[in-house]
């Protein structure tokens, strides 16, 4: 396994849409234990491939909750329902580092995805993890958290991490 470089913004990278995978092969295996590895090293709970400059729709996750398995190995993540019910949920991301704010997103999700073996999966998830998956599949529609926010707090929480990665 291998460390990646994350993708800091304000990379343009991160405001590229992500491709689907066709097969969940060992390519795609391994690229999702580097991604994996390289998560827990920034100590993330979750990462999208577009965040290390690959733009393949897969997400890793490995969120602490006892329903879904751990870690989360998705390719081509989708999202078919939400909920109307919706929440404040604070996050922060690996690309946007240091910075953590209010989100208001759907309280519950149902996704499907390709597991590790390449096996068609579907899960319904509320909570902070819900807030996760839709978090990460954001990334890879080139969205990032902050893009959910008034331009005049978008532009502060930037500026911030921009200057912390300067330092």
């Amino acid at each position: 396994m291998a460390l990646l470089k994350v993708l800091k913004v304000p990379d343009p990278r991160l405001k590229l849409k992500a491709h689907p995978v066709e097969k969940v092969d060992a390519d795609i295996q391994r690229l999702m234990d580097d991604m994996l590895e390289t998560m827990y090293h920034d100590k993330g709970c979750g990462l999208a491939a577009t965040q290390v400059g690959i733009q393949k729709r897969i997400v890793v996750i490995d969120f602490a909750d006892e329903r879904t398995p751990k870690p989360l190995l998705m390719a081509n993540p989708e999202i078919v329902w939400y909920s109307d019910r919706r929440e404040a949920f604070t996050e922060g991301c690996l690309s946007v580092p240091n910075q953590w704010t209010s989100i208001v997103r759907a309280s519950s999700v149902k996704f499907q995805y390709l597991d590790r073996h390449n096996k068609r999966q579907e899960l319904t998830v509320d909570g902070i993890l819900g807030a996760c998956i839709q978090h990460e599949i954001d990334h890879l529609n080139g969205v990032l958290f902050i893009d959910h926010l008034s331009s005049l707090k978008r532009n502060l929480l930037l500026r911030r991490a921009i200057k912390l990665k300067e330092d």
